[in-house]
């Protein structure tokens, strides 16, 4: 990437993140303490729960989570199958089957009319991801759950701070399951957290997360080193506070590039539901999938970084068709050739915002 190019995505470290860092790491303290349990009150309050356990990461969350919901061997899980591989994956972890279930065009999240036609007598968990930082329609997929015994477990690694009818991802469904990876909406370079108002699930994922220790040295069951250090939550304290304002440039960013969009022949800015507050993690951009491609290179030749979210559904990927993995899901797969990721971060000042307006602006009057 040169010097000159909008990157994708930019974590914001300021010195004092750094500074928190240096405490901890002369407090002595360095791994799961003090600073853990301060990050995890701190973020069930922000989410609106009563419990929050962290980890070391967004995959190990959703592993900690499936475990905690008794998911095993011959169960089933659904979810969607235009996500990040960690989705799908953490299922086979714990030796259950996903099934993939098609996407809602406009929003890319998992469609709930195409939820109970799946649903057979090993269904244990529903996993709705919030993509990009929109929430899933959580209503009916609850009532769906409700109606036939199972869990929801939100994937909401890209949904720190997204609101659903009032409610925050991470509060809606039975545990919700977040990342703190670099490029998300706010870090702790690698982390995750479980959220849920359940103490014995909350109970459950802290004991898994440290070698099923009840207490020390008592093993319970077949646990896990799935811990985050007092060093990442140190930097998650900090970045925790900060939250709300990235938030708000990534939507307020993403509103100065739709409505100069709008007017761009070819391509089509992202759709918002009413009923949400969608805090883009992700700003995608959907065009001709025969275009996609060319744009992507025309954008990058230019100095504006893009990402492809995500360029083949799950059950495409290798691994999953050599498990024999199948699935008829044409809206995901139709995404999955059309999208194209473009910065939306709070660091973009306005001058990037029309540099990336004005490259879009050429590629559409050049090939679009």
């Amino acid at each position: 990437m040169s010097d000159n190019m909008i990157p994708i995505a930019k974590p914001i470290i300021a010195d004092e993140e750094i500074e928190e860092v240096v405490n901890v790491l002369k407090s002595g303290f360095i791994a799961q303490g003090p600073k853990v349990a301060e990050f995890e009150a701190k973020f069930a309050d922000f989410v609106g729960v009563t419990q929050a356990a962290a980890s070391s990461s967004g995959t190990t969350a959703l592993h900690l989570a499936l475990l905690a919901a008794g998911v095993g061997p011959e169960d089933e899980v659904i979810t969607t199958p235009f996500t990040f591989a960690a989705t799908g994956n953490s299922v086979l972890y714990v030796g259950a089957k996903p099934v993939f279930v098609d996407i809602d065009r406009d929003t890319y999240n998992l469609d709930p009319e195409k939820i109970e036609e799946a649903i057979t007598e090993k269904t244990k968990v529903i996993i709705p991801v919030h993509l990009y930082g929109q929430p899933a329609d959580m209503d009916p997929i609850n009532k769906i759950a409700k109606d036939n015994g199972l869990t929801v477990i939100e994937d909401a690694a890209q949904a720190h701070g997204a609101v659903y009818k009032g409610k925050k991802a991470g509060s809606i469904g039975d545990m919700g399951c977040f990342s703190f990876y670099p490029t998300k909406n706010m870090t702790t370079s690698e982390g995750g957290m479980v959220t849920t108002n359940n103490a014995e699930l909350a109970e459950m994922v802290r004991i898994l997360r440290a070698h099923g220790e009840s207490e020390r040295y008592t093993h319970v069951t077949l646990g896990y080193n799935f811990r985050m250090t007092d060093i990442a939550a140190a930097i998650g304290v900090v970045q925790l506070k900060k939250l709300e304002k990235f938030n708000e440039q990534r939507i307020k960013n993403a509103k100065y590039l739709s409505e100069k969009i709008d007017g761009i022949e070819g391509i089509k800015p992202p759709y918002v539901s009413p009923d949400v507050k969608h805090v883009f993690h992700q700003y995608t951009i959907r065009v001709d999938k025969s275009k996609r491609d060319e744009l992507k290179e025309f954008l990058n030749e230019n100095g504006v970084g893009t990402g492809i979210h995500y360029p083949k559904p799950i059950y495409q990927q290798k691994l999953y068709m050599e498990l024999g993995f199948t699935a008829s899901c044409p809206e995901a797969e139709s995404a999955s050739l059309e999208v194209l990721s473009l910065p939306v971060h709070p660091s973009l000042e306005t001058e990037d915002l029309d540099t990336i307006v004005s490259v879009l602006e050429a590629a559409s009057s050049k090939f679009l």
